[in-house]
């Protein structure tokens, strides 16, 4: 869907505007209240449908002209048992009539759809927030699973939250009797019922739901229709029951964003996108070898299904193979890309290195998640940056590019694509889970605005020998980007050998000379140390008397919606900080040393041990403290407002 809606920004507290008008169906007025923000969270099992459910309330919501940040969670394990805590699978979203930049820190609203659910997310939430409980679930059998002696329903437990108990399941199947369908069947169409209700209670629109789910299930109309039957049985519940007296209106965002059409992107997708842009823009085939990994799959599927744009896909039998067909697919002239995450990064690593002493372009995405070994799939973490850097054998120098939010996928796509193809050398993007699956609206840009990819193959001869002779050197290099030229097998007379050998300067021939291999380690290295990257930025405001701020925030990847938001906390209370964040990490920006050298003190925020702060601290010599989470979640904003603040006042 798109509509007219922001981009992402900073996260605000609500502001409650009451509002009274007419709802329901000529019935008693309801009252409307007028919010700035919410933060949702579904919450169930696995089976129960949540995913599906956040991502059509996601959709009506961007449709809307809201913007908005998600949070899906999915649990670890492929089929828990049901009911249990290992279980269950929440998706958080957050909307706004103005630009967020998080997903929020904690719900506003939980819906739980069993005291698992129940159980597994009330400490996030808030008190005075308000918990939609299926009651239904809430039985003996259920409760014992996680631990519940008593029923928290009436034990007085959740007399901080405004507790909503609806029977979600009894009133389904009430929904559905004139469709036949088995108890087990209505069952499933819980969640349609619950997105109904949530529906109502935040005046989303309806008619991109009722026509997703009909086309869902086309091959099987009663079920389409029994979905939109309890889809609208939710809504009408919402309006008639006395429960629920107060619904609430978030406007859509308008102000201060730039005109466009926007839609809402996940991270894999926008990735998938970028892809597909720079394959047109560089007017090459895009091609992918690949074996499906959690969470970087969502890209190959993406990709498969693109081939009018002269995509090619292949998956392979495993991650070598994968890389393997990717490399061979850049040797025959096209923009190769191999996508993973960090277990199959350390599969890929050997023919990375080859492809470092090939010199050809080639996009190793590596969407990150928990580890070591198979750790965490479902969450996610910032952990395989010394494993881009330094994880290949002997001097084997990779850049490294970083998108920072799921729309920016795109653009570093684009970016990686032009860094691989321009300078004849393998280029790590790093993802992780949270962009990956998370959302935001998204600008679609003009083709116009796309840079322009476009590379010139070697077509004759580029060097004379003492006697004369025309030949070609497969090593002779650009001048400017240390380049090697390339060359499309079969093109007459550009025969060349390639291989893992080191190779000879310029004639590419293998060589052991101690003094060749010095120069070609020592010339590599100087290649990407010398790709163009654009200095970095500062947001350092300076206050009444002109002076800037002591402290600096510095992030890369995903951090960047937290640690800006965290940033804007702090400065509206009264603090000065800087904030930049680094989108290229090898090479890093030419200005960044000059930068640190500016602040007293550099605080880095990382999903992992410190592993930028410890590059940071062996270039440049500067103290850059750590502030490092593991838990496979991302930061809240909260948290690093308050270690800003620490850091400031120490």
């Amino acid at each position: 869907m798109t509509s007219q809606v922001s981009s992402p920004a900073e996260q605000t507290d609500a502001a409650l505007v009451g509002e009274q008008r007419a709802s329901g169906n000529g019935g008693e007025a309801k009252e409307v209240r007028r919010l700035d923000r919410v933060i949702i969270r579904f919450a169930g099992d696995s089976g129960d449908g949540m995913q599906l459910t956040g991502d059509r309330f996601t959709s009506e919501t961007a449709s809307f002209g809201n913007d908005l940040s998600t949070l899906p969670n999915f649990p670890a394990e492929i089929r828990a048992p049901a009911g249990t805590l290992p279980g269950v699978s929440s998706f958080q979203l957050h909307f706004a009539d103005h630009d967020i930049l998080t997903p929020g820190d904690a719900p506003n609203v939980l819906v739980a759809m069993n005291p698992a659910a129940l159980k597994a997310n009330l400490a996030d939430v808030p008190r005075g927030a308000d918990i939609i409980v299926n009651t239904d679930e809430f039985t003996k059998r259920p409760m014992a699973k996680v631990g519940y002696a008593t029923s928290p329903l009436e034990d007085g437990s959740l007399e901080a939250y405004n507790v909503h108990p609806v029977p979600l399941t009894t009133l389904t199947i009430e929904a559905l009797k004139e469709f036949g369908l088995s108890r087990k069947e209505a069952e499933r169409s819980k969640n349609m019922f619950a997105l109904g209700l949530l529906s109502w209670m935040y005046h989303r629109p309806t008619e991109g739901t009722e026509k997703f789910l009909r086309a869902k299930f086309a091959k099987k109309p009663d079920i389409a229709e029994a979905n939109v039957t309890a889809f609208r049985a939710g809504w009408n519940f919402g309006e008639t029951t006395e429960d629920f007296a107060v619904s609430y209106e978030v406007a859509p965002a308008t102000k201060d964003f730039p005109t466009g059409t926007y839609r809402n992107i996940s991270g894999n997708l926008a990735l998938s996108y970028g892809l597909i842009a720079a394959g047109r823009q560089s007017d090459l085939p895009l091609y992918l070898g690949s074996y499906p990994i959690t969470p970087a799959s969502d890209i190959l599927h993406e990709l498969s299904k693109h081939k009018n744009f002269g995509v090619r896909t292949f998956q392979a039998e495993d991650e070598i193979a994968g890389i393997g067909a990717a490399l061979g697919a850049a040797f025959g002239g096209a923009l190769a890309v191999t996508t993973t995450s960090g277990p199959g990064v350390a599969l890929k690593s050997e023919t990375i290195g080859l492809a470092v002493s090939l010199e050809l372009p080639l996009l190793v995405v590596d969407i990150q998640r928990g580890g070591p070994s198979t750790g965490l799939p479902t969450k996610t973490e910032q952990a395989d940056l010394l494993q881009a850097m330094y994880g290949r054998n002997g001097e084997a120098p990779v850049p490294i590019v970083a998108p920072r939010t799921p729309a920016d996928c795109f653009d570093a796509a684009l970016d990686a694509a032009r860094i691989a193809l321009i300078y004849r050398t393998p280029v790590f993007l790093l993802s992780d889970g949270y962009l990956a699956n998370g959302s935001e609206p998204w600008r679609i840009p003009d083709v116009e605005e796309l840079p322009d990819l476009r590379v010139q193959f070697a077509s004759g001869t580029n060097h004379q020998l003492a006697d004369g002779t025309e030949v070609f050197w497969p090593y002779k290099r650009d001048e400017q980007t240390l380049a090697r030229p390339w060359a499309v097998p079969g093109t007459p007379g550009l025969e060349h050998r390639i291989g893992g050998i080191e190779k000879q300067d310029g004639t590419g021939n293998i060589s052991y000379d101690p003094a060749n291999h010095d120069f070609m380690v020592r010339t590599r290295q100087a290649k990407v140390d010398g790709i163009e990257v654009p200095d970095l930025e500062v947001d350092d405001p300076a206050d009444d008397s002109g002076r800037g701020a002591r402290t600096l925030a510095l992030g890369w990847g995903s951090t960047y919606g937290p640690i800006t938001a965290a940033v804007r906390r702090v400065r509206r209370a009264g603090e000065q900080i800087a904030q930049a964040h680094l989108r290229h990490l090898n090479p890093f920006p030419r200005n960044l040393g000059e930068v640190l050298a500016r602040y007293d003190k550099v605080i880095v925020p990382e999903m992992n041990l410190g592993q930028l702060a410890t590059l940071l601290r062996a270039k440049y010599l500067v103290d850059a403290h750590s502030h490092t989470q593991v838990s496979g979640m991302p930061f809240k904003a909260e948290q690093l407002a308050e270690v800003f603040k620490e850091a400031i006042n120490d």
